[in-house]
């Protein structure tokens, strides 16, 4: 660990779940680069303090109550955060800069998330230099920059739609991978995309948790683009010289002793998120697909990711006990843990950022379920750039399933598939390292943050 620098980091993490991890794993990487990391975070999906005793914590009321922290409409939640959050944590930082001095470390920058469209605003009237974490790859972000030209080309689809058209100025994105619409508030999406930019180029860099070996194309359009800085440091979760756990959720650690007991590269791993919901019936052909496939598996089944509240009490004993221990259900588990386990041979994801990066760091190839927001572009880029996965086509019916994880475990097309994955796997290990891509872009990142006055 390098000596204490003496500077205070202010970071202020989005509530979400993959947004929490990366934020609180940033400041584990930073802190162990000897800066003072404060912590700053809604009362909603507050985080431990007791995970993190390095680390000074100070809460922000949001106003949010349990209605409203409902995760069925992700996107009026994000304008309500964006609303409720912006005088609290400007008074929060205002405190805080007018306490420096004394035994109070000063504070270098204030380093927030992306989505967060007021704090470069609020950093600039209190004198603080701002940069941002876009918890996100390079690929979403760069489309995100091309949305107006998407809007007026007719590419952007509604709720709903699965159109299989190219998009011809983006291979090789299809309109069903761009962020869908609702038509009765179809401005939700557009201001939530012309924020993230606004406030990427008010900053004073983006930390992106991706690699340069994965999305160069990407990461040299976007420095073009949107002309910051940009530091790509990730695989975040593998710089971490601590694996303090930053779930929001209890995990059920039983699961990795039943993986214990598997074959190699057996294991089909299904979890879609902190945040999607099915309804029963769409978790019931999942089941029997699963069943279907004779491949053994561990699947991750929120209580609030079914739409039936009773569904996790009423089905997955018997459901269980005819597969004679052939699959394990919990509620939640560690993911990175059970990726790097050598019984797991695939991942059937829903393509979120956090989950796709820690795949490709296992070597693990992936059955992708996009559900929303960037899931649909990481998905494209896992079949189609990378080819380390493929997509489920043809919908949730048993039958696909069935025959998607075959294609994955069992067929030849797995084997190569899971070739180039551990390639990949390969590139992540080593840009993380001394003088691998990712480490001069954190010492980058450090050069950067001292340079302020």
């Amino acid at each position: 660990m390098n000596p204490r620098i003496n500077h205070r980091l202010i970071l202020f993490p989005h509530p979400f779940q993959g947004h929490m991890n990366s934020t609180l794993q940033l400041g584990r990487i930073l802190y162990a680069r000897g800066f003072s990391i404060t912590i700053v975070h809604t009362n909603f999906n507050a985080p431990d303090p007791t995970s993190h005793p390095h680390f000074a914590f100070r809460s922000i009321a949001d106003g949010i109550d349990q209605s409203e922290a409902s995760t069925s409409d992700i996107r009026g939640l994000l304008a309500l955060l964006n609303v409720r959050c912006a005088v609290p944590f400007e008074e929060c930082l205002q405190e805080m800069v007018s306490s420096q001095g004394g035994d109070a470390a000063p504070i270098a920058c204030l380093i927030s998330d992306s989505m967060f469209s007021f704090t470069c605003g609020v950093a600039e009237r209190l004198k603080v230099r701002a940069l941002v974490l876009r918890t996100g790859g390079a690929a979403f972000l760069y489309v995100a920059t091309i949305f107006p030209v998407l809007k007026e080309k007719g590419y952007v689809p509604v709720l709903g739609s699965r159109s299989e058209e190219a998009v011809k100025e983006f291979p090789p994105l299809l309109v069903k991978d761009i962020p869908a619409v609702d038509p009765q508030k179809p401005e939700v999406m557009f201001r939530i995309l012309d924020n993230l930019i606004e406030v990427i180029k008010n900053s004073f860099g983006v930390i992106i948790n991706t690699f340069e070996e994965l999305e160069h194309t990407d990461l040299a359009s976007l420095r073009e683009v949107l002309s910051v800085p940009f530091f790509p440091i990730g695989p975040s979760h593998k710089c971490c010289v601590t694996s303090s756990s930053s779930s929001l959720l209890v995990e059920d650690r039983s699961c990795i002793s039943w993986l214990d007991e598997q074959p190699p590269k057996s294991v089909i791993y299904v979890s879609f998120g902190s945040l999607a919901a099915m309804s029963e019936a769409e978790i019931l052909e999942i089941a029997l697909g699963l069943a279907d496939s004779k491949q053994p598996f561990l699947w991750v089944v929120r209580p609030e990711s079914v739409r039936d509240p009773e569904w996790p009490q009423k089905s997955p004993s018997c459901f269980l006990e005819a597969l004679e221990g052939r699959g394990k259900m919990v509620k939640w588990a560690p993911q990175k843990e059970v990726l790097a386990h050598p019984a797991v041979g695939a991942f059937w994801t829903h393509s979120g950022w956090n989950s796709t990066l820690e795949s490709i760091s296992e070597g693990v190839p992936m059955l992708c379920m996009p559900c929303f927001a960037d899931q649909g572009v990481n998905a494209r880029y896992v079949s189609d750039v990378w080819r380390i996965g493929v997509h489920l086509n043809g919908g949730l019916e048993r039958e696909n399933i069935a025959r998607a994880i075959k294609r994955l475990l069992v067929e030849r097309e797995g084997e190569e598939i899971r070739e180039r994955a551990l390639v990949l796997k390969e590139e992540a290990s080593v840009c993380v390292g001394q003088g691998g891509s990712s480490y001069r872009a954190l010492d980058a990142l450090v050069s950067h943050i001292l340079s302020f006055k």
